[in-house]
This record gives C-alpha cells, sequence and structure tokens, in this order.
C-alpha cells in the first residue's frame, strides 16, 4: 500500500540516485498534522534551505553573513523568510535544487497559502529549483491558485487488492493471533480497505523536474 510518504520517499530515492556525479542537490520536508502549529513557513523553508547548503562544497558568503546578522540582532533570531527565500535562490544559482514537500495538506491553512505564495516566487525567480509536493486531492486548487502555469500533476489512489495485500500480511505478523477471532478478521479485511479508498486518494504535484 502506497501512502503519501511512501510516494515522497520513492521520489526522493530517486531524485538523489540521478543527483549522484551532477551539479544537483536534494532537500525534503515532511509535515505533521500534530505539529501544524510549529511548521510556519519560516521552519518549512529554513529546514530544505540548511538542506540544500550543506550539499554545497562551499557555504555562500551572502549567506554565512544573513545568518551572522541575525545572530548578532537583538534576541539572537534566525532568519526572516524573504531573507531565506533569497538564500534558496542563491544556493539554486549555484547547484540545481530539487525540494521535495511531503502531506502539504497537513499544513495548516493559513500557513498553506503563504509557503504557496512563496514557491511560487522561488520559481519565478530561480529557473535552477524543481519542486514535488504530495497531498491529498483537496489542497489541488489551492497549488494550481499559486503555481498557476507550473504545474503537472498526477492523482494516484490505492488498488483494493494491494490493501487487502498488505493487511493480511500485518494479521499475520501478530504476536497475538489467538486474541482475533476470524469473524473479526473479515471484519477488518472488509472495513479497512474500502474506508481507506475513499481517505488516501492522494495528489502528487510537481513541476516538472527535467
Amino acid at each position: 500500500m502506497l501512502t503519501t510518504h511512501d510516494a515522497s520517499s520513492v521520489v526522493i530515492d530517486n531524485l538523489c540516485n540521478q543527483a549522484r556525479g551532477q551539479n544537483a542537490t536534494v532537500a525534503c520536508f515532511y509535515f505533521d498534522f500534530a505539529a501544524q502549529n510549529e511548521q510556519s513557513p519560516t521552519t518549512t523553508l529554513s529546514c530544505p534551505l540548511k538542506q540544500l547548503v550543506f550539499g554545497l562544497e562551499e557555504i555562500p558568503e551572502e549567506i554565512s553573513k544573513a545568518y551572522k546578522d541575525r545572530k548578532n540582532a537583538i534576541g539572537g533570531q534566525g532568519p526572516q523568510v524573504s531573507n531565506i527565500l533569497k538564500m534558496l535562490q542563491t544556493t539554486s544559482a549555484r547547484r540545481r535544487a530539487f525540494i521535495c514537500i511531503d502531506a502539504l495538506d497537513e499544513c495548516a491553512t493559513e500557513h498553506r497559502v503563504k509557503l504557496l505564495d512563496l514557491l511560487g516566487q522561488l520559481l519565478q525567480q530561480s529557473p535552477g529549483t524543481r519542486i514535488f509536493v504530495t497531498g491529498r486531492r483537496h489542497v489541488l486548487p489551492e497549488i494550481g491558485r499559486h503555481l498557476s502555469g507550473r504545474v503537472t500533476s498526477l492523482s494516484t489512489s490505492p488498488v483494493r487488492d494491494d490493501i487487502v495485500t498488505y493487511i493480511h500480511s500485518r494479521l499475520a505478523a501478530d504476536t497475538t493471533p489467538d486474541a482475533m477471532d476470524s469473524t473479526l478478521e473479515a471484519d477488518i479485511l472488509k472495513k479497512i480497505p474500502s474506508d481507506l479508498s475513499e481517505m488516501y486518494v492522494e495528489a502528487t504535484t510537481l513541476r516538472k523536474l527535467s
């Protein structure tokens, strides 16, 4: 059974393999519904920025200076989101950047709008940047509005037989098989595939990765 996290992992692994030996680097960020308050546009973009900078042979002077300036500011605050956007542009100018964002639907609505706007700016100003996003279908219209003209989308949904096979394998690995009778097992095999077919329809959206 392929979830959004699995889909992202497959894409990230393939991108990392393709990036080896080329002037390219890959960064990722995973949204978590339980951490919505902490996952603002600033923290979301800071994470891939650090990964992209780590992939450079040398930290660009403008990025090093920006962090030092913010460190010396009152309270030692980190860079603001506008500065982070500029630094992302700097890194992608030196090395082609692939940014993967998983489970966008788990991002708080007010943060998601701002983040998509920033990603749109990044794509417009950084020809060397490509972005891959996964999320459930209801966020696709938002993505289309903010990244209009630069989006290719692919909708996927779980196959019932795959779900049943996965459940069978998990039940077979149960360490307390006597706790479940055949009636309960039959109910599980009937109910879960039906619910997942409705709940885990994914919208995978990306800017062309070529």
